[in-house]
Parts: C-alpha cells; structure tokens; sequence
C-alpha cells in the first residue's frame, strides 16, 4: 500500500473520513486548526457535512444531534475547547451516544500556552464531564497510530454506544511521518436505537438523558457500569519494550514514550537494563499489564509532560508494592532522551 508523508491532524483527518465519519462539528484553536481545516476541504466531496459551530459548546452540542441520528460524528479541539464541551460530552454519554472527541493537547491552565502538553489526562480520564460515567480513551504515539486509532475508536464507541476521545497533543499533531491509509469504509453496524425516522415500522426513539425518577436513574447507571466493566476486562491496551529482564521499567503514553523510547535504547548501550511500558488506551488503563510487566522491576519511572497525572494510576496499577518516581516537564516543555536516562540513573543510583 502506498505511503504518505503528512502532518498528524491532516492524517488523523482524513482516516476519519475514510473509516465513515459524516458530520464534523468543531471550532478553531491552535494547535489543531489544521484537522478542522482538513474536513472542510474534504468532508463535502466525501459526501460528509462539515460545520465550523459558534462556539465549542454548539458544537458538543451539533455532535450530540448528529449521533442521536445514527451517523458517525466528530468533534476536535484543543485543551480549554475540551473543557467549554465537557457539559455536552456528559449529555452524549448520558444518552448512550457513539461519537469520537480529539484532544490535540496544550500547555495550561487558563489560556496557557500552544505548544504540546499531556496536562489534559486526569481530565480526560477521570473528570470528562458531571455525574458518573467514562468515555473511552486512546493515546496514539505515532502518526500511522493516530490513523489507526481514529477507526478503532470509532468501531469501539459504536460497539459500546459511548464516546470515545482520541488523546493527541500538539506534538503528534504537528509533525509529519509516513502513513498508511485503510481502504474507505462505510459504516455497516446496525442501529436500532437511532432516531432517524421510523416509517411506522417500528417504535419510536426517544433519545434522552433526562430522569425524573431517582430509582430510573440509578438503575440506569448501574446498569451502564456493568458495560464499562465489560469494557476494562477486554480492551486495556498496551506496548512492553525490552520490559523481559529490565531493572528500571518506564511508563510513558503519547509522544513522551517516543522520547522514553530513545532514552531505554541509551540506558541499554550503557548496560542499563532499563524498558518501557506504553499504555495505548488510558481508560480502561492497563494494570493488569503493568502489574505483570514490571514484577521483576526493581523500581518505576513515570515520565509525562505534565506534573505528573498518569503516575497515581501506576502506583494503584503495582499496589503499591514497587517504587514509583516521577519525572516530567510542563508547561509545553518536552522532555530530552538525556534528561530521562539522567532519572533513570538516578534511580538506580548510577554514577
């Protein structure tokens, strides 16, 4: 099959374009402008309905409708959008709505800043939104996994009937790599709950997130919390690298892996027996994986550009039973290969 050379939003674009999406809702914001640009270029002559909102609320908002139709919707932004869709988001999950969310991350809080953050992951996985519920969580590291993961992520919210976000940041968004595009499919599960016109063939749907009674609620949601247990049964998802005979094990996601990648290959040369572990989906997130991976470990470096989010998860995946450090740069700061052998030395007390 035949390779492109292209930029992580315009790829990740066009696979969702490819795999069946269409109606994209979104509104502009740096640094994933260029995917929206993309889908309006495209989505019109692939037969798609391509809408720049009013604002990122309307188009949380446009996605709810479109998905209560049975299509595939999507929707992308960058940090702060993520939060101004948050409300809608719980509403998509609230009606058991299929729908695919980007987060092409930035530096925060506030305004922050434009360049590449993964500060976005206790919201994503943790805080999406009010009440009880999750939306599934893929984190690519790679553009030809950005690819990839688009039409997973849409196979698995329609199988689910939930939303799904693509975690990005603006790292794998801005550069380019080589890819390799699916062939185009159409979207060829069976919806028997959409509302798109009945014909007086069958009943009519209702979509609704409302309950007035606390008990329709609440059985409601237990009911919902017996699929997501299903979910983190079967889908946590996860790379080991050299993980067989490591002393110092690394966990990484995203395009901090790449990095921490590059900084097992050093460790390796210098004798270190070092690895990495990669979560691939952060909710449901892997322990299991990383119980097992990291048994012999002698010891656990968490390394995020963040503060540190995604290290909690680690030390609940080990029970705490191994010693977990942290390292990370914020701010759109990315960590070095060299910064991150430095930790891993000094993990082992290494000279």
């Amino acid at each position: 099959m035949e390779k492109k050379l292209m930029k992580g939003n315009e790829a990740l674009a066009e696979a969702a374009i490819r795999c069946g999406c269409k109606c994209f809702f979104g509104y502009p914001i740096t640094p994933q402008t260029e995917l929206s640009e993309y889908m309006a270029k495209r989505m019109n002559a692939s037969g798609g309905v391509f809408l720049q909102a009013e604002s990122e609320i309307a188009a949380i908002n446009m996605v709810l409708g479109a998905a209560s139709t049975g299509v595939r919707a999507m929707t992308s932004s960058s940090s702060p959008g993520i939060s101004l869709k948050s409300e809608g988001i719980s509403y998509i999950a609230g009606s058991d709505l299929p729908c695919v969310i980007i987060n092409v991350q930035r530096g925060g809080p506030g305004l922050g800043g434009i360049q590449p953050s993964q500060a976005d992951y206790w919201q994503a996985t943790k805080g999406l939104g009010h009440g009880d519920f999750h939306v599934l969580v893929f984190a690519p590291s790679s553009v030809q996994e950005v690819v990839d993961m688009v039409s997973y992520a849409f196979d698995m919210a329609d199988k689910y009937r939930m939303p799904a976000m693509l975690l990005s940041d603006g790292l794998l968004g801005q550069m380019m790599e080589p890819v390799v595009f699916p062939e185009q499919k159409s979207e060829a599960i069976e919806k028997p709950w959409a509302a798109n016109g009945h014909k007086n063939e069958r009943k009519h749907n209702i979509i609704n997130s409302l309950y007035i009674e606390a008990t329709d609620l609440e059985n409601t949601v237990v009911e919902r919390y017996k699929k997501y247990d299903e979910i983190k049964a079967t889908l946590p998802d996860a790379e080991t690298y050299m993980t067989d005979d490591a002393e110092y094990i690394i966990t990484a996601y995203g395009a901090t892996a790449r990095v921490c990648k590059s900084a097992v290959n050093l460790a390796r040369a210098e004798g270190i027996k070092a690895g990495l572990i990669r979560p691939k989906t952060l909710w449901p997130f892997p322990s299991e994986i990383i119980k097992n991976a990291t048994e012999n470990a002698k010891a656990i470096l968490c390394v995020e550009m963040s503060t540190g989010q995604m290290v909690d998860d680690v030390k609940l995946a080990v029970e705490c039973k191994k010693n977990v450090e942290f390292f990370g740069r914020t701010g759109g700061v990315i960590p070095t290969p060299a910064e991150v052998l430095a930790q891993i030395k000094k993990l082992g007390g290494i000279e």
